[in-house]
């Protein structure tokens, strides 16, 4: 443990005590103005900026921000969330180089997990982003990342603002680019390793009229699983139009995407059955197209040797999602301006798995359906195969409205606002027949070839959620300002089963739950302070509480309307409160130019926080197993407290215009509080005093670019800290070092030609091709644990024209 941690600040010890570049104390830019506000300005183009990580604006928060230029220098059509891996304090994994498989993403931001954090873009709420999501989608469904201005992180607490029930740990905005001012087009050709093919098409209309501008975009990606023959991709299309004059800006975005990810299987590793990491697969590759080879295997040793780790036909995601929204900023005068937006997201979707009829407890599931049948007559009823496909097939509809009104009266700003959405949301479980004569593809819908065999459930949900809040920022002094307020939440969820579970097949469950399920909170507040030290030098302090509201679904999550019988839910209605966090950062940030011979700038933050995590929810199998195939209706349990303590340091050191050192360091120390039971008999799991597993405790990100005349370089390093994979913390994945790296030119055009622009770029990612654990999913009992395979090396070459 001493020689890592001591391998790792050596690797920022030039980098002295502060991290990533303020942008509001930039003195190379000194067009740049100053942000009033506590967020960034939203309309920034991502054609403006330098590309940058940076720490972003006059916040008494720690906030830092990837720009869409250094998003594209990471992987051309990269997931915005994938992007932030760079940032300190971050962790993200997922089994694909572009972060755009939602299956199996593993986020963690100072130990929250991702359903724990807030999602936003242009300040629309996008959900907690769990698979099989309810009530939101994924940034990169939201929109292509090519439009991507920014994303920023507040990896601490959120903005007040934030159109989020789930922002316990912080929050992450998604900011689109503005149309550009000239008139043009880009064409963007990706091709590379599994083969990939990636086209994204954009085009500007430039200012016309009185201050109108708008851009029309799509993109068409098409690929394979690196392990399989999955197919990946799909369509999107993205358009916004400006309208901007003295009165105000008015915005409209929309949205389209069609799009199907092939998931993977985790290899499971139960240490009471002998498996141990190099005695199981490190992948599960399905076998579509290869039906016989998946009969063959149905009969072979391997097949009943398997034990946890049997192999499926085929699994995938498919998502259509449509996205919209109008907002106007009112100019009502030059020290008061009223923002409103409405939007509206509407969400076809399913997820499909096709696999052996003889796993994962079906045996049982199936005799509940049909009692009078033989295992022989089971095969021959789901097509005579020996397999079966289920479905979790899922809708959503929501729109809302988000409404800030802003003043500066004197010393004070202040800001009030309120954000209302009306949702609904439906998930039906159905299992069809896969026929042994004429097998089915991953990419059609199954309910389009024939009708369900079985529909195990059919949940119904809907849900009015409404924030309010109000902050006041006062300069009580030129040098400080003092930021205090505090934010409403309430929300109001109902669940109807138009179909009912047959008692038992859903494990330990009698019915789904119907009824209401509201939850208050009046007063969450957050104060901070901002100290302007000197022109280049800013200490800041910040604390908040926050809340998770409980999750509304019967398919995903930790929902309490995924309980197993109508007593427990209300008895859970009656005794369990929300997860809740208060969250405390104090730091300083810091840019200066320097003359240290061949370093000529340094800029940096430095941060520590603590953070009392209450509350915390488990869902605790009444069986003790939970298969990813049947399913099962588990427990939802308070477990305890979390307790946090971390700090983040980063920076970056410049030398000269053409070369630059970013690094990153966080250490994250968060532990659980108590034990908790399982079972009837109240088997004491003792967690009290663990840490967190899933989540690192070191983190290191390391930048080296540079750039001569038309030719930029990139080396991107990633050091990833052991992980515990169990909550008892007797099982563990061990640290390893990833390298990702980029060469890219801007070939000269001349003057007047038809061709403005044009850009050649080779990406490679995970440079050493190292095989290790990516995305690690806890199970009961703690002696298990799941693990995603690390994507292997992959190279990717992009020619990008501008008209």
């Amino acid at each position: 443990m001493r020689k890592s941690v001591l391998r790792l600040l050596g690797g920022a010890t030039s980098l002295a005590l502060f991290s990533a570049a303020p942008a509001w104390a930039k003195p190379a830019d000194p067009s740049a103005k100053p942000v009033a506000t506590e967020e960034p300005a939203a309309d920034t183009p991502a054609d403006e900026t330098d590309g940058d990580i940076i720490v972003t604006g006059r916040t008494s928060r720690s906030i830092t921000q990837v720009t869409g230029a250094e998003i594209q220098k990471i992987l051309p059509g990269i997931s915005p969330l994938k992007a932030l891996q760079t940032l300190p304090g971050v962790t993200f994994l997922t089994a694909d180089p572009w972060g755009n498989n939602e299956q199996n993403i593993s986020l963690f931001v100072h130990g929250f997990s991702a359903s724990q954090l807030g999602y936003t873009l242009d300040g629309i709420p996008l959900g907690d982003q769990t698979y099989g999501n309810y009530n939101g989608l994924s940034p990169q469904r939201a929109i292509i990342s090519e439009n991507v201005d920014r994303v920023t992180l507040a990896s601490g607490a959120g903005d007040l603002g934030t159109a989020s029930t789930s922002n316990l740990g912080g929050t992450i905005d998604t900011f689109s680019s503005d149309p550009k001012a000239e008139r043009g087009a880009t064409i963007n050709q990706t091709i590379g390793s599994y083969a990939t093919f990636r086209t994204f098409v954009r085009v500007d209309s430039g200012t016309f009229g009185d201050g109108n501008s708008l851009y029309l975009s799509g993109v068409r990606q098409d690929g394979r699983a690196w392990d399989f023959n999955g197919k990946q991709g799909g369509y999107q299309g993205n358009g916004k139009f400006v309208h901007d004059d003295a009165a105000g800006k008015l915005t409209i975005y929309l949205a389209y995407s069609d799009k199907t990810e092939p998931n993977e299987d985790a290899t499971v590793i139960n240490i009471a059955k002998g498996e141990l990491p190099g005695t199981v697969p490190y992948t599960r590759p399905f076998f579509y197209p290869d039906f016989a080879g998946m009969q063959a295997y149905l009969a072979s040793p391997a097949y009943t040797a398997a034990l946890d780790n049997y192999r499926n036909y085929y699994s995938d995601a498919q998502r259509t999602d449509y996205l919209g929204y109008l907002k106007y900023d009112w100019n009502l005068s030059d020290k008061i301006t009223w923002s409103n937006q409405i939007y509206f997201h509407h969400d076809d979707g399913v997820g499909v798995v096709a696999g052996p009829t003889s796993v994962a407890g079906l045996p049982g599931l199936f005799a509940k359906y049909f009692p009078t049948l033989t295992p022989a007559q089971i095969k021959a009823q789901f097509g005579g195969s020996g397999l079966a496909t289920r479905t979790t097939e899922y809708h959503i509809g929501r729109g809302g409205l988000i409404s800030t009104l802003r003043a500066e009266l004197g010393n004070h700003q202040i800001e009030l606002g309120g954000w209302y959405e009306r949702q609904s949301s439906s998930a039906y479980r159905r299992w069809y027949a896969l026929d042994v004569n004429n097998p089915s593809s991953p990419y059609t819908r199954p309910r389009d070839l024939a009708a369900p065999q079985i529909t195990q459930y059919g949940s119904e949900v809907h849900v009015d959620e409404i924030q309010t809040h109000i902050q006041d920022s006062w300069k009580i002094v030129p040098a400080v300002t003092v930021i205090a307020g505090f934010k409403s939440t309430f929300q109001r969820a109902r669940q109807d089963v138009p179909v009912q579970p047959i008692p038992g097949s859903f494990t330990g469950s009698t019915a789904l739950p119907v009824g209401r399920l509201n939850t208050s909170k009046w007063f969450l507040p957050q104060a901070g302070a901002i100290w302007d030290v000197s022109d280049n030098d800013q200490i800041f302090v910040n604390a908040q509480k926050n809340i998770r509201q409980f999750q509304t679904s019967a398919a995903s999550g930790l929902s309490p309307f995924a309980l197993g019988s109508q007593q427990v839910f209300d008895d859970f209605k009656a005794t369990i409160k929300p997860e809740t966090s208060w969250t405390y950062e104090i730091g300083a940030r810091s840019h200066h130019s320097l003359n240290w011979g061949p370093i000529t700038a340094f800029e940096g933050q430095i941060s520590y926080y603590h953070v009392d995590f209450s509350n915390r929810l488990l869902a605790i199998s009444p069986t003790t197993v939970i298969t990813s195939i049947a399913s099962g209706a588990a427990v939802l349990a308070n477990v305890g407290d979390v307790k946090t303590d971390g700090v983040d340091i980063a920076g970056t050191l410049r030398f000269g215009s053409h070369f630059s050192i970013y690094n990153a360091l966080s250490y994250n120390n968060s532990r659980y509080q108590d034990d908790y039971t399982i079972g009837i008999a109240k088997t004491v799991v003792p967690t009290a005093g663990k840490k967190v597993p899933g989540s690192p405790d070191w983190l290191n990100k390391t930048v080296i670019s540079a750039n001569y005349g038309m030719f930029d370089a990139q080396l991107v390093g990633d050091y990833l800290g052991k992980r515990y994979a169990t909550f008892t913390n007797d099982l563990s994945v061990p640290s390893y070092f990833t390298l990702a790296g980029r060469i890219g030119a801007e070939i000269p055009v001349g003057n007047g030609a038809l061709v403005r622009k044009l850009g050649l770029s080779l990406n490679v990612t995970n440079i050493t091709n190292k095989r290790a654990a990516s995305t690690l999913s806890i199970a009961q009992p703690t002696n298990t644990y799941n693990a995603f395979p690390l994507p292997p090396r992959q190279v990717f070459g992009t020619v990008s024209v501008g008209f």
